[in-house]
C-alpha cells in the first residue's frame, strides 16, 4: 500500500499506544545504534535522522509500531517484529505502514487489505492509533 485509501470495510483490528518522548531519548542516548538498528528500518533512521529533533520522530515511529502489533493482536515479538512494519510518509506527508512478506501474510490471514495509521507528537509525547481494515 501507499498511504492511499484504496477499500472500505470492516474495522478489525485496533491499536493505540503512548509514550513519552524522554524515554526514548535516554534509551537512544544508554543503547545508541544498538537500539537504533534492532527497532528502526534503513527508511525509518534516515527520516528521523535528517529532522533537526529527531527525538519525537522516533518516539512516534516506535508507538506506531506498537500500534500495529496491538492492531494485529500480537503485540512485539514472535509473528510481529520491531520491523516487521516500517512507518513511510505518502507525497502529502500522511504516514503509511509498508509491512515485511511474513506479516502481510499475517495481515491477509487476519482477514484484513491494509493497515491505516495516524501519528502525533509533542515535545513531549508521542502517540500513533492503527486500524486494521478488511
Amino acid at each position: 500500500m501507499n498511504g492511499e485509501l484504496t477499500t472500505k470495510g470492516p474495522v478489525l483490528g485496533v491499536g493505540i499506544d503512548l509514550i513519552e518522548v524522554d524515554r526514548i531519548a535516554r534509551v537512544l542516548e544508554r543503547q545508541g545504534d544498538r537500539f537504533r538498528h534492532r527497532v528502526f528500518t534503513e527508511g525509518e533512521l534516515a527520516y528521523c535522522e535528517g529532522m533537526k529533533f529527531p527525538h519525537p520522530h522516533y518516539a512516534a515511529r516506535f508507538a506506531a509500531k506498537e500500534a500495529v502489533s496491538k492492531a494485529f493482536g500480537t503485540g512485539i515479538g514472535g509473528a510481529f517484529g520491531w520491523k516487521s512494519a516500517e512507518v513511510c510518509k505518502d507525497d502529502q506527508g500522511a504516514p503509511w505502514i509498508r509491512l515485511d512478506t511474513s506479516t502481510d501474510s499475517l495481515l491477509r490471514e487476519r482477514g484484513a487489505r491494509e493497515v491505516l495509521l495516524s501519528l502525533a507528537h509533542t515535545r513531549e509525547h508521542a502517540t500513533a492509533i492503527a486500524l486494521l481494515i478488511g
